[in-house]
């Protein structure tokens, strides 16, 4: 007699308590644990920049109604909350920081960082409300002024490139100006993200997951070999783009704020009067481009890598109020 009939028998039993068993025989460590929701967030976030100021913000908002600092447990409790307790603690967060003198821009920033704790917990399933609060109204215009080309070529052309120092920051300003790349654009860079002989650069643009390339002018890809020549070292493909040069932090990876602090001192050190920052060089770049285009944002939108283009036409908004104050200057006196 043929035993196949009893092999299919086993299989098919085999199948069924496999189907039977309980999850929970497997994930019950997972299932039974209370979750991290603040860090769960964290680790969904792709920029430690974004990171690092959802856990400054979620930490404020902690600290001014609680009086601590967010634990796994008072998270989980202000989330258990029934919603319209969870607004009104909301509300009062944000009267308070209204009250504080903080500005539109900030505060609703806050806001957004609680409004996505909220709403990541509820994708975790420990929160089941969502709160309507508005933000703070906020007037369109922005200052997206920086200072004028000619200022900025002149603190480029400052730099003494026969130092370490000044061919980084030659490199840096470079890139600053001629791609309207962002601070963090550029600490992010490693050397395998920077092509010389096809005059490219492979960045992590703002809130992408994945880099884009761009093409370099070719006194930017110069700078930036001359750079790397004389840093010389350790030349492995994930080693970062710009480093330090002083004595304590020599050979690590430039952070943003470095970035930040490299430019301040250049463009004070030129005399120019304007308190610039790398997004001020942004602001500078896409408006010089703008000047010279005749106000032309689908060329600017080229250099700035802006989504939408409605924000550059704040942009070039601002740059025609300059012209109206200027053409007003000449006409003092007249009737």
């Amino acid at each position: 007699m043929s035993k196949e009939p009893d092999v299919e028998l086993v299989v098919v039993q085999n199948l069924e308590n496999a189907l039977a068993a309980k999850i929970e025989t497997y994930f019950a460590d997972v299932i039974d644990s209370q979750p991290d929701v603040l860090e769960e967030l964290l680790r969904s976030k792709n920029s430690e920049g974004t990171r690092r100021a959802y856990r400054r913000d979620i930490t404020d908002f902690f600290n001014r109604m609680t009086g601590q600092p967010p634990q796994c447990d008072s998270i989980l409790e202000f989330l258990h909350l029934e919603g319209h307790k969870a607004t009104l603690v909301v509300t009062k967060y944000r009267a308070i920081l209204n009250e504080a003198g903080l500005s539109p821009n900030t505060i609703n920033r806050r806001l957004a960082a609680i409004k996505s704790l909220i709403a990541f917990g509820r994708k975790l399933g420990v929160c089941n409300y969502a709160v309507d609060v508005d933000s703070i109204p906020v007037q369109s215009y922005r200052d997206t002024s920086g200072c004028t080309g000619e200022e900025f070529l002149n603190v480029i052309k400052g730099c003494d490139r026969s130092t370490l120092a000044g061919k980084r920051d030659y490199a840096l300003l470079l890139l600053l100006w001629g791609n309207a790349l962002r601070r963090n654009e550029i600490s992010t860079l490693d050397l395998r993200h920077f092509d010389g002989s096809k005059g490219t650069l492979s960045i992590l643009g703002k809130g992408k997951l994945s880099r884009v390339t761009i093409n370099l002018p070719k006194v930017t890809v110069t700078a930036i070999t001359d750079w790397l020549i004389a840093r010389g070292g350790d030349m492995s493909s994930s080693r970062p783009l710009f480093t330090s040069v002083d004595f304590q932090n020599s050979g690590h990876r430039l952070t943003g704020d470095g970035i930040y602090k490299i430019v301040k001192r250049l463009f004070k050190r030129a005399g120019v009067e304007k308190h610039m920052s790398p997004h001020r060089c942004r602001h500078s770049a896409i408006t010089a481009v703008l000047e010279k285009t005749d106000g032309n944002v689908r060329k600017a939108q080229k250099l700035s890598r802006h989504v939408k283009l409605n924000t550059l036409q704040i942009y070039d908004d601002n740059r025609n109020r300059d012209q109206l104050e200027m053409s007003e200057l000449l006409m003092d006196g007249l009737d």
